[in-house]
């Protein structure tokens, strides 16, 4: 029998990764500022998660590494955290002891549990990441631009289980609407690479409160687009839009 495979979405792009025996989180977002919103439901505290075996975080934004939260909400800051190196050392600073440091396309070790760090792009530095244990693989996309060397993914690591990708396709508009995020059909394409059992997109419920989406951002904020894409372009590949709580479990 294979390793089991459950994602329960929390928010955002924090997710709850069970691999077998193992518990993995993703970009923590736990909290809101004045132009940080989740717009959906957090669907648990950290005080409630349980066991984590690592916390897994793409880059520096405060909607995916709310490190404060974490401490605040009782997480042993000798728990595995593995990250880019613009991570690892805000980490350090706020008292984590067991650092993982990965670039692109290098691979630490967590127990049985291997991360691998692949391409991401975004407003800061940011990596992606492919998660494998037991014969099961997984592929989170943080919130990174679709970047075409994650197209080797499947040559380099094998046959992909899950993906976990952004769709909102968000844009700065001082930047003159520069886009930062994947949008859905972006999204759509690189599943339809990658080939996997399962689908799921998040990144998508996201605003930045009433003047910050008419000054400072502007996203999709509808998952169906996505939904929508896939069924275009890779229409055997099984799509699942996944509520905050909610556990699927991945065949």
């Amino acid at each position: 029998m294979s390793t089991s495979l459950a994602v329960t979405r929390i928010a955002h792009a924090c997710q709850l990764i069970e691999l077998g025996d193992l518990r993995i989180l993703t970009d923590p977002w736990f909290t809101e500022k004045a132009t940080y919103h989740q717009g959906e439901r957090v669907a648990a505290p950290v005080s409630a998660l349980g066991r984590l075996d690592a916390v897994v975080i793409s880059h520096e934004h405060y909607d995916h590494c709310d490190l404060d939260a974490l401490l605040a909400g009782g997480l042993d800051p000798d728990t595995p955290l593995v990250g880019p190196g613009t991570v690892t050392a805000i980490a350090k600073a706020k008292g984590f002891t067991t650092l993982h440091t990965v670039e692109t396309w290098e691979s630490t070790r967590v127990g049985d549990l291997t991360v691998t760090a692949t391409p991401g792009q975004h407003g800061v530095h940011e990596v992606t990441f492919v998660l494998q244990a037991g014969g099961r693989t997984l592929f989170f996309g943080g919130d990174s631009l679709r970047v075409p060397e994650l197209d080797r993914i499947p040559d380099r690591l094998g046959p992909v289980d899950l993906t976990i990708l952004p769709t909102n396709g968000l844009c700065i508009r001082p930047a003159n609407l520069a886009q930062v995020v994947m949008n859905a059909e972006q999204a759509a394409e690189l599943t339809a690479v990658l080939r996997p059992t399962l689908a799921i997109p998040h990144h998508y419920a996201f605003h930045s409160g009433y003047l910050g989406d008419r000054l400072i951002t502007k996203g999709d904020q509808d998952p169906r687009h996505y939904t929508d894409a896939v069924a275009r372009l890779a229409p055997d590949i099984e799509v699942r839009i996944a509520l905050p709580g909610v556990r699927v479990v991945v065949p």
